[in-house]
């Protein structure tokens, strides 16, 4: 049985069909407003990228077995990196052969232990301090402003300025040798002696970035709320548990990126071991960094492009593995915390 008609209104069932919404057009505002600026990023940096992996399968100036001249250019192949990895070298007949003792790829695997101490122990030891310093910036106390200045100030001067600091305070008769002199009765060969000078360089590299990762630890720690404290207090928490449980895994994040942006830098490590100790490169303080500029002063740039590459794929696989497997991803975690309060706000409503 049908539904009467009443007053020209319609059933349900002869209504018409709504309307389909309108499909959205693409906006392309933010398409024009920001697409040059990446095209322009993109040149700046993937130019200078793709012309050092280019030039990493080019031969240097060499001398040709066949025509007993030195020739220029030709394709390479492999053997660039060869000579860095294996320390395989060309000789005059064309003949490939083990670097003999003094060419710059028996100094590759040495440069590499060295980078990679230097960037375990600052690293590890600056995030320790540096998680102890802003702990103590973010308190309510009295001059928290300018002990937050006078804290930045080593991150504040140059590289080279902090080299040549330090490199007074380790002189054979600067201020270290003179307070362990006075204190035990010796003296340290910081510039020359092997371990020492790892030492040397160690310190002063503390001693400049600490401040950085204390700066990135600190604005992480303020964006705790502190309402979490007082309730985690009430329900009778220790200052340890509170720490374990509340500090350490909302400052996380921050933690993480500030170890990555260190790890980053410290894997590129050059001016500071070069004018605190030695440029050359077989110093006991040479870094991966030190061999390729040298390399380039050398006149082999081509080189030198194999080396910079191996650099840059192996700190991309270090960023690579903190960012994917570490948590060292703060526009991922700022996206889940704001999809997270949009969602409270939509449940709200």
């Amino acid at each position: 049985m049908s539904t009467p008609i009443i007053d020209g209104a319609t059933t349900p069932e002869s209504s018409p069909d709504p309307v389909a919404a309108p499909r959205k057009k693409f906006d392309w505002r933010p398409v024009l407003l920001i697409g040059p600026s990446i095209v322009l990023l993109a040149v700046i940096i993937g130019f200078p990228i793709v012309r050092a992996i280019y030039l990493s399968f080019i031969a240097d100036k060499h001398l040709d077995p066949d025509t007993g001249r030195f020739v220029t250019g030709g394709w390479a192949g492999f053997q660039h990196y060869l000579y860095w990895i294996t320390q395989s070298c060309t000789s005059s007949t064309g003949q490939t052969q083990v670097c003999a003792p003094g060419s710059s790829a028996t100094d590759f695997w040495p440069a590499v232990r060295n980078t990679g101490l230097f960037t375990i122990v600052t690293v590890s030891i600056e995030t320790v301090l540096g998680f102890f310093m802003a702990v103590i910036m973010g308190k309510n106390i009295w001059g928290r402003g300018l002990l937050r200045a006078a804290v930045l100030v080593p991150w504040a001067i140059p590289t080279a300025v902090t080299a040549k600091l330090w490199a007074f305070i380790f002189a054979d008769r600067g201020i270290a040798n003179g307070l362990l002199d006075s204190l035990f009765g010796v003296t340290v060969s910081w510039t020359t002696d092997p371990l020492y000078s790892k030492i040397a360089v160690i310190i002063a590299d503390i001693w400049k970035t600490t401040p950085f990762m204390a700066l990135l630890i600190l604005a992480g720690l303020q964006m705790i709320p502190g309402g979490v404290y007082e309730a985690a207090r009430v329900d009778g928490a220790s200052r340890w548990q509170q720490f374990v449980h509340i500090t350490l895994p909302l400052v996380r994040p921050a933690l993480m990126v500030a170890i990555l942006f260190r790890t980053l830098d410290a894997l590129r490590m050059y001016d500071l071991p070069v004018i605190l100790i030695s440029p050359n490169s077989n110093s006991p303080t040479a870094t991966v960094s030190q061999l390729v500029v040298n390399e380039i002063r050398a006149g082999n740039a081509n080189n030198a492009s194999a080396l910079s590459t191996l650099i840059f794929l192996f700190i991309f696989v270090v960023a690579f593995v903190m960012v994917k497997f570490l948590g060292a991803n703060v526009v991922a975690e700022s996206t889940e915390r704001t999809k997270r309060l949009q969602t409270k706000d939509e449940g709200a409503v």
